[in-house]
């Protein structure tokens, strides 16, 4: 069903963004330039480096990537001669001048990231960017935590000239039929759109081709799915599904090997698989989890328990706040209803 449509298809790798993560963003420059190398000599054309929370995230105190901005330059300058190199970038933290000054040294494309609410606020810095890099593309970050028919009003006046629109599936709890539903809401704003996919449910590969299937022309993987939490769709599987109802335009044996070569070289930091099942279902973001195990050890509580109260607490998207604040209210429950029963066992009560 997509070989009409299979020369107009895009996979964008962003193993060296996305699998910074799992090393805790220190990545063997070695290994970053063997990567490269070897993707430069695929059809793949778009590949996205840098801190995975996005350039310049050290200055909210994320821990730094270990190779500095400079360096990343210096790298993809080298070692990519036919494929263009791009980070990520969110506005909060991410400076405009720094931009200009990442694009001076190379850089073609960068991805935006921030949830649909943000935009109206960032419209000035979207434009400013739009004037500094040929190719900007707009990242709606946890893209389900908004109704698909809320996003066209969302996205009011942002600029004419962006590369491309992205939903991503940050939860990793999207099924095909809410991927259709999106690509659309997506489509109305925008004629280029892509598709970030997580895998907390094994569903990423299959998301990303109904993105494809519902008019989406750009899809991100990452070698052997190696990325944040439970890790994104498959470069190399996304490759071989296109190969199987198409033609083989990316080169799945190649990305195959290549996959082999990550697998082997990064030691992944295992993520805990029961929480992000849970984040998945229920619908919170990774990030969290840290917050989520540290809060449930200290108070004894169930974290699929405390995930659903914050979801519920949150007016969208689940923050910081309302987990604690569904850890008061579950803490402060229980104390309400087992205080009196412990005081009757007692004998405290009449």
């Amino acid at each position: 069903m997509f070989a009409a449509q299979s020369l107009l298809v895009e996979v964008l790798d962003t193993t060296l963004r996305e699998g910074s993560y799992v090393v805790d963003f220190q990545l063997d420059e070695r290994f970053v330039v063997g990567l490269l190398n070897r993707l430069d000599e695929t059809p793949i054309s778009k590949i996205e480096i840098g801190h995975g929370v996005g350039f310049e995230a050290e200055r909210t105190g994320i821990r730094p990537c270990n190779i500095d901005l400079k360096s990343w330059c210096e790298i993809a300058r080298s070692e990519l001669a036919s494929s263009q190199w791009g980070m990520f970038a969110q506005p909060e933290f991410s400076r405009l001048e720094t931009l200009r000054e990442l694009c001076d040294q190379g850089m073609s494309f960068v991805r935006i990231g921030m949830s649909p609410e943000q935009v109206q606020a960032n419209l000035g810095y979207l434009r400013r960017a739009t004037e500094m890099c040929d190719q900007v593309y707009l990242n709606l970050m946890k893209s389900s935590a908004t109704p698909a028919d809320l996003i066209p009003g969302l996205l009011d006046r942002i600029p004419d000239n962006i590369a491309g629109l992205y939903i991503v599936d940050s939860y990793g709890s999207m099924l095909p039929s809410d991927v259709n539903r999106y690509i659309l809401a997506a489509k109305e704003c925008c004629s280029v759109v892509g598709f970030h996919g997580h895998d907390n449910l094994g569903m990423a590969n299959a998301n990303s081709m109904a993105a494809l299937d519902s008019g989406a022309s750009i899809i991100d993987g990452t070698l052997a799915g190696i990325g944040r939490g439970a890790g994104n769709a498959e470069t190399e599987s996304l490759a071989g599904i296109l190969s199987i109802v198409g033609d083989d335009i990316f080169s799945y044996q190649k990305l195959a090997k290549i996959a082999e070569f990550c697998r082997a070289s990064l030691h992944v930091t295992p993520d805990n698989r029961n929480l992000q099942v849970l984040g998945g279902v229920i619908g919170v973001h990774s990030g969290f989890f840290p917050l989520i195990e540290e809060i449930c050890a200290e108070n004894f509580l169930d974290p699929g328990h405390l995930m659903k109260t914050a979801v519920e607490l949150a007016e969208r998207s689940v923050g910081k706040d309302d987990i604690r604040a569904a850890a008061q209210l579950i803490v402060g429950y229980a104390a309400a209803v087992t205080t009196p029963m412990a005081d009757a066992l007692l004998g405290g009560t009449k």
